[in-house]
């Protein structure tokens, strides 16, 4: 009995000191916006901010964009997470640097200890103290293998993180299909309020998704909201760029995408033979059942999905099988020819 009030009292004081954490990075928050020009003053109509669909462009700075696609890379399959530095103009979140966040992450999700909340209070402290004026504007983590959506635990953290931190984004990059498919795969979102029922927009775009997460995507897709992400660089980000470039074009050149992510172009095939055998289940009962145009109809659209979901999945494989070849020639067929 004097065990089980122990641990009862230990998990208590634990909830309490993240709790007690977390008030004091809110309130060294709120001191230093009341220190500096607040981002909110950017906005004209301060209540405006409150209205369910204010936000609708996000803008990503070339060396967050480096930051955190480095930081995702480096988690494999395991989820990230990190803070992000920036501004809010008008309609417009701004975001300008970012870092990254020592916290314990699986494949599944990723969870901010009590070190997390200290890190960021020591981090943005001293940010202001070195010249950075941006104020804490979002939080970012990884979806590896799995597409740039939230869910419902991100749709919970980010309601929070707008009841108390707003303006506040969430940016999810997926470091997997961002090699594969040879461009960058991020999303930025922000929460609608609870009990809310946004209007009906029409059909969004179409993205793959793994068997094991369609739940979970349906069930909080309409809790949220994406913003329009664009990139911008200045000066110095186009210096260090070239700078980089000068020196990892290299690796970036002898790289292969069909090496990089042979597991996860395996794991796709696996998940679309699962796709098209529950398509080819549900078609082959509906054929001896009549009147139910609905179900058949819901079985050609997994059909139809499935088939898109393939076509994704050869176009990345031609991809990086046609610059193998092309490197092939290059480089390995000159001597040859020479010869």
């Amino acid at each position: 009995m004097s065990r089980m009030c122990l641990k009862c009292s230990m998990s208590v004081y634990s909830v309490c000191i993240s709790v007690k954490l977390l008030c004091v990075f809110l309130a060294i928050q709120i001191h230093i916006q009341a220190h500096v020009i607040p981002q909110t003053l950017l906005i004209c109509d301060l209540s405006s901010i409150h209205s369910h669909h204010y936000f609708k462009y996000c803008k990503l700075s070339a060396l967050a964009l480096l930051k955190m696609v480095m930081h995702a890379r480096s988690g494999g399959n395991l989820e990230v997470m990190g803070l992000m530095l920036g501004k809010v103009d008008g309609e417009t979140m701004i975001i300008m640097d970012s870092f990254a966040l020592p916290v314990e992450g699986t494949e599944t999700r990723v969870n901010a200890q009590a070190a997390a909340y200290e890190y960021m209070a020591a981090y943005i402290e001293n940010a202001k103290q070195v010249g950075r004026l941006e104020n804490a504007i979002g939080w970012y983590h990884s979806h590896p293998g799995y597409g740039c959506w939230l869910s419902g635990i991100d749709v919970s953290t980010q309601m929070l993180n707008q009841q108390f931190q707003e303006p506040f984004v969430a940016v999810v990059i997926d470091p997997t299909r961002t090699i594969s498919a040879g461009k960058v795969n991020l999303g930025a979102f922000r929460t609608y309020p609870k009990g809310y029922k946004p209007p009906d927009e029409g059909p969004s775009e179409y993205q793959t998704i793994p068997l094991n997460k369609i739940e979970d995507f349906g069930v909080h897709c309409k809790q949220y909201y994406a913003l329009e992400v664009t990139y911008f660089k200045s000066s110095l980000d186009r210096k260090l760029l070239e700078l980089l470039w000068n020196k990892y074009w290299v690796n970036t050149l002898s790289s292969s995408s069909l090496l990089t992510n042979s597991d996860y172009t395996t794991g796709q095939v696996f998940d679309l033979s699962e796709k098209l055998e529950q398509s080819e289940a549900q078609l082959g009962r509906g054929s001896f059942m009549l009147g139910l145009d609905t179900h058949d109809r819901k079985s050609e659209d997994k059909l139809a999905k499935a088939t898109r979901d393939s076509c994704k999945t050869t176009i990345e494989a031609i991809h990086g099988l046609m610059s193998q070849v092309i490197k092939d020639k290059l480089f390995n067929q000159i001597n040859t020819s020479a010869t």
